[in-house]
């Protein structure tokens, strides 16, 4: 029914008769501007603002799927956890509005015959696999936890972050579109290191009115939603922007510096060097003020795969940097926190210590397919635990645990052989590194933290996907020398 009236929509907006096509345009601007007044008279002006917002986003999702995928983007970024101010069941997040229209557009232009051929890649198998899984593990485990409404809507959200892997390899598939969804990530993330900077710098009183002003949108308000170090408001506040976890804000940073990183020392890179180097500076300051220690590990693993495999001059930045870390004044609270961590002596690390322990006696007892999503069968267990993998472990077994491995697996052994032959385009291939060395980054985070695949942050799990789409997308451009025909 749906896709059957967004089918008749898109024919009466792309009607080869202008007349009609305007018409029909007019026809959707009038309704939404009475739309507009009506919520104005009934809601206040706010909210009649972000309605005729959201109908421009929605007619330009509905007018090509690149601008689907930006408004994802600028989501998954920007305001991860705004939801609308109605109920249907649930309240939908601007995440779901997002998804659903990026990935419904995609659909309905490939069952009507207006996205011609599906491509594959080397990855599909052992996602689609991993995507199975996981819906098995979540069946499985409704018979331990009769999952709430709230369970249902979160993991579907991870299902949809997955799916927009085989979205964006099938829409991103020449360099012009590579470039365009580039560009948009490296800005997307200055925005929301530019938003977490000033949160960080302006007086706590004034983050907090910004924070109370979201809360309309069900963003946590209030002094509570800062964030200090061991959660004391006698240490360090932390960055934490709009994505309110510094931990999960500063994974986002690693994809977002790595990205930019080799825009610094490539050839022609897409934006202003310029440009890049005050987005890299202001993204990797801002990871800083996270003081996020499984972040900072993430960075510099991203950095050492783009020094090791191109750009061999980041080993000696990245020397520089490390010793200015160590030898600041300004630094030194953050070196001991640091050796605090590796020595398993502050609160932080030792929880983590006590949840790993708890994670592998879950595992011992259902090693196969874990205990789902929505709950344990026995009262001793929980599930969560601060590693991807052990969570992963816990909710799909190790079976799921290692179909996520061999995806990540096929990726890097692609990668890998890709570079070592070679880029025929220096853009597509600072692309690549930059995508590979973020998604490599937030893999050895992960260890430590578990954004990448929790119900609660199913917008880390949609920009992951993303990067991994995109960098299977750039390495399908380079076998298939631009010939494929399509474009966003």
């Amino acid at each position: 029914m749906v896709s059957n009236l967004i089918t008749r929509y898109q024919r009466l907006i792309f009607n080869p008769d202008r007349r009609i096509a305007q018409a029909a345009l007019v026809t959707t601007l009038l309704l939404a501007a009475l739309a507009v007044a009506l919520l104005v008279a009934v809601a206040g002006p706010v909210y009649a603002i972000g309605a005729g917002l959201g109908l421009a986003a929605g007619y330009l999702a509905l007018r090509s799927p690149r601008w689907g995928l930006v408004f994802v983007i600028l989501v998954a970024t920007l305001l991860p956890f705004a939801t609308f101010p109605i109920r249907i069941g649930f309240k939908p997040t601007f995440l779901d509005a997002a998804l659903a229209a990026f990935v419904l557009v995609w659909g309905v232009s490939l069952v009507t015959g207006r996205e011609r051929r599906f491509t594959g890649s080397p990855m599909g198998l052992p996602v689609a696999v991993f995507l199975f899984l996981a819906l098995f593990a979540f069946a499985l485990g409704a018979a331990n936890a009769r999952p709430s409404v709230t369970t249902i809507r979160r993991f579907a959200e991870i299902i949809g972050g997955v799916l927009l892997f085989f979205v964006v390899i099938n829409v991103v598939r020449q360099q012009e579109d590579l470039e365009w969804t580039g560009k948009v990530l490296i800005l997307a993330g200055a925005g929301s290191a530019l938003i977490g900077v000033v949160f960080y710098v302006i007086p706590e009183e004034w983050t907090v009115a910004v924070l109370n002003g979201l809360a309309r949108f069900d963003y946590p308000g209030g002094f509570g939603a800062l964030r200090y170090i061991e959660d004391d408001p006698a240490n360090a506040m932390r960055a934490i922007g709009t994505a309110i976890d510094p931990n999960t804000f500063g994974g986002m940073l690693i994809m977002f510096s790595a990205l930019a990183l080799p825009q610094l020392f490539a050839r022609r890179p897409i934006l202003p060097r310029w440009l890049v180097a005050g987005i890299v500076g202001l993204t990797v300051l801002c990871l800083y003020l996270t003081y996020s220690r499984s972040a900072m590990v993430g960075l510099a693993a991203a950095i050492l795969l783009i020094a090791l495999l191109r750009y061999r001059k980041l080993l000696l930045w990245g020397l520089v940097g490390l010793v200015l870390l160590l030898l600041l004044p300004q630094t030194q609270d953050y070196v001991a926190r640091f050796v605090e961590g590796i020595q398993g002596q502050d609160l932080a690390t030792q929880m983590r210590f006590g949840e790993y322990r708890d994670a592998l006696r879950l595992i011992a007892r259902y090693p196969v397919f874990g205990v789902g999503f929505s709950g344990t069968p026995d009262i001793d267990l929980y599930i969560g635990v601060s590693s991807v993998y052990l969570l992963m472990a816990e909710t799909m077994g190790v079976v799921g645990l290692l179909s996520f491995l061999a995806a990540m697996l096929v990726y890097f052994v692609t990668f890998f052989g890709t570079m070592r032959r070679g880029l025929s385009d220096d853009r597509r291939e600072a692309l690549l590194l930059g995508l590979s060395a973020a998604v490599a980054g937030v893999l050895v985070s992960g260890v430590l933290d578990h954004y990448l695949f929790n119900l609660a942050y199913p917008h880390m799990v949609s920009l992951f996907w993303i990067y991994v789409g995109l960098g299977m997308a750039a390495i399908l451009i380079e076998r298939n020398g631009q010939k494929v025909r399509g474009s966003l």
